[in-house]
């Protein structure tokens, strides 16, 4: 795991886990709103 801190900085880790949490959140979402709109 040593290795791969040293190929990719922190900055670029944090961006990814950002992005991730990002996406899902958005995804559920779109989800939820395509249940909300089922239901109606």
């Amino acid at each position: 795991m040593k290795d791969m801190e040293e190929k990719f900085p922190r900055a670029l880790w944090v961006r990814l886990f950002i992005y991730v949490v990002v996406g899902h959140l958005f995804a559920a979402f779109v989800y939820l709103l395509f249940e909300l709109g089922a239901k109606a």
